[in-house]
């Protein structure tokens, strides 16, 4: 019975949100949004559904997605664009979690409690980035530039002109204010290396 009622809501659930198929259905920016929601569906380690359907709950259950999706229909066309708009009024973004529009960012970005995040950065594909998280400029000469597979835990900042390699992990509430190669772990404020290539070491180069 319960698994039913469940079912019944789901299903409610996706008929509120189904409006929001429609700029999907038109944008030039599809193929990034499956890979997105691919991504998400793994992330949260949900069933297996067809992509309309899962691109749709994700819509309704996850808010900080709701801002992605946003993000990748302005990318796109004028009439993905112009539905996205139309649609925001009703669909509201989630208010703590600001992905500015400017930044070219890779497929699969996942946000894991967006709580209080700021992304102003070009990011490469499968990022992973937890809450209050902020990643942006420190001054006029610009922004960060992050690689593919990297992830930034809870509270960390990257400010600034630097360049944060390929899988690269970021600890919690560390600062990285200089550049970062690849295959590095970095933690502390301001940030350095701890293991890099699988190998622990101290490298006082990371910030």
């Amino acid at each position: 019975m319960k698994t039913f009622i469940r079912k019944i809501l789901f299903t409610l659930g996706i008929i509120v949100v189904f409006p929001l198929l429609i700029p999907f259905i038109i944008t030039t920016e599809k193929e990034i949004i499956k890979a997105d929601v691919e991504r998400w569906q793994n992330c949260l380690s949900w069933e297996q559904r067809p992509i309309n359907i899962q691109l749709l709950a994700l819509l309704k259950e996850a808010k900080e997605f709701r801002n992605l999706y946003y993000f990748r229909l302005f990318k796109g066309n004028f009439w993905g664009r112009f539905f996205m708009y139309l649609l925001k009024t009703i669909y509201r973004e989630c208010p703590y979690f600001f992905l500015d529009s400017s930044c070219n960012i890779g497929p699969g970005l996942f946000i894991q409690h967006g709580f209080s995040t700021i992304i102003m950065a070009d990011m490469g594909e499968n990022c992973w980035v937890n809450q209050q998280v902020t990643i942006g400029y420190k001054d006029k000469t610009g922004r960060p530039k992050i690689g593919d597979n990297v992830r930034i835990t809870a509270g960390a900042k990257v400010i600034g002109n630097i360049n944060i390699g390929n899988n690269v992990t970021v600890g919690a509430n560390a600062v990285v204010i200089k550049d970062v190669p690849d295959n590095c772990v970095v933690v502390g404020v301001p940030a350095y290396i701890i293991k890099q290539d699988g190998v622990k070491v101290k490298l006082n180069n990371a910030g």
